[in-house]
């Protein structure tokens, strides 16, 4: 592909959500449509936080496809369709850059010490620095796919922005003291991983429903 798609806010989350699982439950990817809409609708490691029904992800899904950023999978016990992503065959992208696109894509903009921060389930960079080296290779070429924003005022750092489609630049949560901000990484980090667990739950469940002719 030789340029980006333009994506709507519901493809970036879909295509997220699929870029992400694929990583933290690989025994669970590919996807149902029952699990990507719980990933699509976590409350946490999201940003903003939905409320998609089914009907929303087929049609993002059918569009991505169309885009070839997504295919099906079927086969083996299940005969449930699955989905997976496609991102990493379209375009000439590493392991570490698929991870910052995804935290892009579901997060919205991010410095690069919040990404640092909020990789660690998706690819454990070394440094900062190996962090920044990505993001500027991401930030090049002839096919960017991400850019700088300006700083904001008494922001040391600047933040990246993917450049996939629309991208709602959510204000930050000025209130929570930057002191405490670890503390509440390392809580989304338990809510999302329980998340994971329920959704992988849910897997099982509908599995053991297939098998039992439900």
């Amino acid at each position: 592909m030789d340029t980006l798609p333009k994506l709507n806010n519901e493809e970036i989350r879909v295509l997220g959500s699929l870029m992400e699982k694929s990583r933290t439950t690989p025994d669970y990817y590919p996807m149902t449509l029952n699990a990507l809409v719980a990933a699509c609708n976590q409350k946490s490691a999201r940003r903003p936080v939905v409320e998609y029904d089914d009907n929303t992800v087929i049609t993002a899904l059918d569009t991505l496809k169309r885009k070839g950023l997504i295919s099906t999978a079927t086969g083996g016990s299940s005969r449930a369709i699955k989905y997976k992503h496609n991102f990493a065959i379209v375009f000439p992208v590493l392991p570490s850059e698929v991870a910052l696109i995804c935290l892009l894509l579901l997060r919205g903009p991010q410095t690069p010490g919040e990404l640092n921060t909020n990789s660690g389930r998706l690819y454990e960079f070394e440094s900062l620095d190996d962090v920044q080296e990505a993001l500027e290779k991401l930030g090049s070429g002839d096919m960017p796919y991400l850019t700088q924003l300006p700083k904001r005022a008494g922001q040391k750092e600047q933040r990246y922005m993917h450049l996939l489609g629309e991208s709602l630049d959510f204000p930050e949560d000025d209130e929570v003291d930057a002191s405490s901000r670890p503390s509440v990484a390392g809580l989304e980090t338990r809510v999302a991983k329980l998340e994971e667990e329920l959704a992988t739950m849910r897997e099982k469940v509908d599995k053991l429903m297939e098998e039992l002719g439900i």
